[in-house]
């Protein structure tokens, strides 16, 4: 029998940079070593077609329906080997991520928390939270866009090179 080789499986995650003007949506947990944010968004299921998987996660995560807001503009992708805690060899993981912006009212309307399901049941809660964009570098942000989305001139900008840095053991702490 082999032993299951690190990186070896390749999961896609989508993400979505979902702007309400200048303010972006993250998701903030709470960890022991402070607060940790991500884009809303998940893997795509076996199956499943980048934007349906997209959408799907949009709508578990902040209750964001079809046209709520524009197409989704895929801007940047991220490679990750990340090694992580736990029994299984930790996947490559390949980030999509996408931008849209909430058409008028809608922000209103969305989710407040959203619930992850955590190994061995149960729900991990987290709180959405709206920051102005250009604040996004300061701030613990996974997949790691922070620097490039803060950067962005105004929230359409044209973004350039979609490829950003890999997420490494040496960039990259898991938490």
């Amino acid at each position: 029998m082999s032993t299951p080789v690190p990186f070896s499986r390749v999961k896609i995650r989508v993400g979505a940079v979902v702007f309400c003007g200048g303010d972006v949506a993250l998701i903030r947990r709470d960890r022991s070593t402070g607060p940790h944010y991500t884009l809303p968004g998940g893997n795509v299921e076996t199956g499943e077609d980048l934007l349906g998987a997209l959408r799907r996660e949009l709508a578990e995560e902040l209750r964001l329906k079809a046209g709520q807001a524009t197409e989704p503009e895929l801007c940047w992708i991220q490679d990750q080997m990340v090694t992580r805690p736990g029994p299984t060899p930790p996947p490559r993981k390949l980030h999509l991520i996408f931008r849209c912006h909430l058409f008028p009212g809608v922000r209103v309307t969305l989710a407040t928390v959203e619930y992850d399901e955590v190994p061995g049941g149960g729900h991990e809660p987290g709180a959405i939270e709206w920051v102005g964009y250009r604040t996004t570098a300061e701030l613990p942000l996974f997949p790691l866009v922070g620097g490039v989305l803060s950067a962005l001139p105004h929230p359409q900008a044209p973004v350039g090179n979609p490829w950003l840095a890999p997420i490494t053991d040496a960039t990259y702490t898991w938490v």
